[in-house]
């Protein structure tokens, strides 16, 4: 044979041999590794950072149920503490390390996340178009992808005791008046009226965030103030911290010394009457005392409108753009747009799912979502005003704390929002 047949003949062979590599492996099976979120014969383990300490079992539900469809995909969830979770997070995002999947902190820390390159967007992630642009805004980047799909609708109302209002024979409030004379009488039947404190400053925003609402008239003055038709010092902003400082006199005794921990003791007890807070608190109410029977009502206006709940996206789950499973993760995500997750977060956290139209058989939690459906307004120092260093929600938290320790004046606190507000909010610029 000619040196060249044979120089022929061996490139043909070697040719033979790398495409029947290519087309076969081991056993004869062919896998799938180019796209890991199919289920494969390959195991693909993914962890999961949140704040949610206390929902560890929670989430073990969550995932045995992802698994029944996805047993391939193992999911690690491992939280952190809420007050170091930012921290640790950001850090590990920094260093191009983190959880594949994570908890999004909504609206402004979320999103400058996404905007540092840290977050992965969701193009084309299906089951996105379940959510309203407004619980799709909490976690928008600037460019306008998705970053995030919304978990749960977190609102802020007057949680009552069942028991003490029907002793006194108390009725929910209509107005701001019928409000302020309900308190009255909790005072003269020697019950503390409201439990809240002022050592945590965040106690106060949300409270705000519902009081407010009472005082500048709700949305229309969101609207008003979001495009710099108004801002932090008019009268109406003003009446809704006159109305806080109002309110300290229903307050427990030496409530500039309580927090969380203090004030949710004193309403589980029964010593106190009402607790401005957040839904999320539902459960934990129900642990510490499995027979306070408690409901809520929504604020009452003081300027002639409907009594409104104040809510917003508290959190949406996203993938670290540094993820090897990025694929994987987005099936996990993908699960979280279903009524079937919808369904069994509602029922299992208590809390208002993001997914539209998912009801429970819990009266309490059913009734919220159908009051955030019919009056709704946003907590506004959250959805808009996180921005700033320090924040502008931080500044209001701080200076509320002084005006309740009388070193300023309604008048005062809102000049310092306005001006912390004015460095980085564009419409307070023109």
């Amino acid at each position: 044979m000619k040196k060249s047949n044979k120089w022929w003949l061996g490139s043909l062979l070697a040719i033979i041999l790398v495409v029947s590599g290519c087309s076969s492996d081991k056993g004869g099976e062919k896998k799938n590794v180019s796209n890991p979120g199919e289920d494969t014969a390959e195991k693909v383990q993914l962890t999961m950072g949140s704040w949610r300490t206390e929902d560890v079992d929670k989430y073990k539900k969550v995932i045995e149920k992802f698994n029944e469809q996805h047993p391939n995909i193992e999911i690690k969830f491992s939280p952190s503490k809420n007050t170091e979770y930012n921290t640790i997070l950001n850090t590990a995002l920094q260093g191009g390390e983190g959880p594949d999947i994570f908890h999004l902190r909504p609206y402004t820390a979320g999103i400058t996340l996404a905007d540092s390159g840290y977050v992965e967007p969701l193009d084309g992630l299906k089951g996105l178009d379940v959510f309203p642009e407004s619980s799709l805004m909490a976690s928008k980047g600037a460019d306008g992808k998705q970053y995030g799909v919304p978990l749960n609708i977190s609102t802020t109302q007057m949680f009552y005791n069942k028991k003490i209002f029907k002793n006194l024979g108390l009725e929910e409030p209509q107005t701001w008046d019928e409000f302020i004379e309900m308190n009255e009488k909790l005072l003269k039947g020697k019950i503390i009226p409201i439990a809240l404190g002022s050592k945590e400053g965040w106690l106060l925003s949300a409270a705000h965030g519902m009081i407010g609402p009472a005082h500048y008239g709700g949305t229309d003055f969101v609207e008003k103030i979001t495009e710099g038709e108004t801002d932090f010092t008019s009268d109406e902003f003003v009446n809704s911290l006159k109305a806080m400082n109002d309110l300290s006199k229903y307050f427990p005794a030496n409530y500039e010394g309580l927090g969380m921990e203090d004030v949710r003791t004193l309403f589980f007890t029964e010593e106190a009457a009402m607790f401005p807070m957040g839904s999320w608190e539902i459960e934990v109410l129900r642990e510490m005392n499995p027979d306070l029977d408690f409901g809520f009502f929504p604020m009452p206006s003081a300027v002639g409108k409907e009594p409104t709940i104040t809510t917003w996206v508290d959190g949406s789950f996203a993938i670290n753009a540094n993820s090897k499973h990025k694929e994987a993760a987005k099936t996990f995500l993908e699960f979280l747009t279903t009524e079937e997750f919808g369904q069994l977060f509602t029922e299992e956290f208590k809390m208002i799912s993001a997914i539209p139209g998912i009801t429970t058989n819990d009266e309490l939690v059913n009734s919220l979502s159908k009051a955030v459906e019919e009056r709704p307004t946003p907590y506004m120092f959250v959805v808009h005003f996180t921005g700033g260093n320090p924040s502008t929600k931080a500044t209001l938290e701080t200076e509320l704390q002084g005006m309740y320790l009388n070193k300023q004046s309604p008048e005062e606190v809102a000049q310092k929002v306005q001006e912390n507000a004015a460095t980085w909010y564009e419409p307070f610029k023109k």
